[in-house]
């Protein structure tokens, strides 16, 4: 099946409160561009070297997604374009792309990525840290970051009871954060399904999915 037959398989099947991001990391431009003259206009990139240079060669009314784990060095390269960063784990980080958002006289939409699986190898925030981070001085001081919503990874398993625990987590936490005010924090994402899970995400509040080797196929 081509890329453009993918696409229309997986978008028919999903609600319209769910923004689809094809995860085109690995992919060379040429299968972007089916996916692009398909319609796709939101790509996601684990690497921002990688997604630098298809941004450079690619149409300029395309979203760019960083949905891989960013290092505060790398921010930088991408802060003049990206319009979401899905992996934010950390104050530090923030800082980070608060700051060179700033350079670039722009606001970054962010997700904070919580750690809902077991599996100690995934990045994220835990509840502690996520409640510390939203209420502290230095959270509410930044002016050019916008906190849009959550970010979570659920263990890789077969089990299906599992995965549906770790999504229903998530969105609790989601739930609990309604009532935080803040200025660059309004809360109406949460990123969290890909290929294998991302039906059983939306049942459990998913309002992002993230979509690579169905629509591209294996890496």
């Amino acid at each position: 099946m081509s890329i453009k037959a993918n696409l229309n398989i997986i978008k028919t099947s999903l609600p319209e409160h769910v923004t689809l991001v094809a995860v085109s990391k690995t992919k060379p431009v040429t299968d972007l561009m089916e996916a692009y003259e398909a319609g796709q206009r939101i790509f996601g990139e684990n690497k921002i070297q990688e997604m630098t240079d298809k941004w450079e060669e690619m149409p300029k009314d395309i979203q760019w997604h960083m949905i891989g784990h960013v290092q505060t060095n790398k921010v930088k390269f991408m802060a003049s374009y990206v319009n979401l960063i899905h992996g934010v784990d950390s104050l530090k980080l923030l800082q980070e792309i608060n700051k060179q958002a700033s350079k670039n006289n722009r606001i970054i939409d962010c997700l904070l990525q919580i750690h809902i699986a077991e599996e100690e190898t995934k990045f994220g925030l835990d509840e502690k840290e996520l409640t510390s981070l939203l209420a502290s001085d230095e959270f509410h001081n930044m002016k050019n970051i916008q906190v849009i919503g959550l970010m979570g990874m659920a263990t890789f398993t077969e089990d299906q009871k599992q995965i549906k625990k770790e999504f229903t987590h998530l969105k609790s936490i989601f739930n609990s954060l309604q009532s935080t005010e803040a200025v660059n924090c309004k809360l109406n994402t949460i990123s969290m399904g890909m290929s294998g899970d991302y039906q059983l995400a939306i049942e459990c509040g998913s309002t992002m999915v993230r979509i690579g080797s169905s629509i591209f196929g294996g890496r």
